[in-house]
């Protein structure tokens, strides 16, 4: 069974039992889906910017701003009540944020891929649900149906696979669109397609369109991988040579053999009689010359 069949399975199991919690999902980037009585109410990812994400990027409210609601309503994920108390931003406009975001994280997770689902209560309240639930059924298969869009296209990319750079004359093409213009500023070759959803603070599947475009249209290109290295031979044309053994080094002369000291013999008196050698044994004629230095 592939990682969308197991989704699917459990995703409608979900739905059919009614089933109030999160269905964590594992795998790249993987997510949580919340359900409320079978139906989503909101999906989180690392694959698709969040809602805060979305309200940051586009202006609507200021970081210092953000934090500052938070602070006020206890600490709060999705400060709603004081968004729109506030003024930042009207009641309707909040909704259709919380379901961009949701449709947004659930192509995330089936672009991805998926290891394993596992159901488990809800661990708290959940962040920037929708008023109405989707069905999990008609959630999955939209966001399937965008992603086959995607990958019919000319140039099809993924969202965490291609890092485009800007193609050498497409700064000074005409008629260029908001998010084309951004996508040229922020493209450098090290950001996929999420990473510049993230950065513009726009959704991850509307990026990734958008990027798939500009490749057909030119504007932007794939860095190719590096090219190998060549390796210059000698010029003898026999390759490497192999490295050859240092010299052996030369084997020190051998010690001199110690002279034969001589022995005490076992009852003598005195220093001198008790180093005597024995008579006719090693070192007994130079013993004689040394103490008969006259002697012929």
């Amino acid at each position: 069974m592939s990682g969308y069949e197991l989704l699917a399975r459990d995703l409608a199991a979900c739905g059919r039992d009614g089933f109030t919690g999160e269905l964590c999902v594992t795998g790249s980037p993987g997510g949580v889906f919340h359900l409320d009585g079978g139906l989503v109410v909101a999906v989180e990812s690392p694959g698709a910017p969040a809602p805060e994400a979305l309200l940051l990027r586009s202006g609507r409210i200021g970081g210092e701003e953000w934090t500052a609601l938070v602070r006020e309503s206890g600490g709060a994920r999705w400060p709603a009540a004081g968004l729109v108390a506030h003024g930042y931003t009207g009641a309707a406009q909040l909704r259709v944020v919380c379901a961009m975001a949701l449709q947004d994280a659930a192509f995330a997770v089936v672009a991805g891929s998926v290891d394993g689902c596992e159901r488990g209560p809800a661990t708290g309240l959940t962040p920037a649900s929708v008023a109405v639930g989707e069905p999990p059924t008609r959630l999955l298969q939209v966001a399937s149906r965008k992603l086959a869009a995607l990958l019919a296209m000319p140039c099809p990319v993924r969202p965490d696979r291609e890092r485009p750079v800007p193609a050498p004359l497409s700064l000074a093409a005409a008629r260029l669109g908001a998010l084309q213009r951004e996508l040229l500023a922020h493209a450098d070759g090290r950001r996929t397609a999420r990473d510049l959803a993230f950065r513009t603070g726009r959704g991850v599947y509307t990026v990734t369109v958008e990027v798939a475009r500009m490749l057909g249209e030119g504007l932007l290109e794939c860095v190719d991988s590096p090219h190998p290295i060549p390796v210059r031979l000698p010029p003898d044309g026999h390759g490497v040579r192999p490295r050859e053994p240092a010299p052996p080094q030369p084997q020190p002369p051998p010690a001199p053999e110690a002279a034969a000291l001589p022995r005490r013999r076992p009852g003598a008196s005195g220093i001198h009689e008790a180093l005597t050698p024995e008579r006719n044994g090693p070192g007994w004629k130079e013993f004689f010359r040394l103490r008969n230095p006259t002697a012929k």
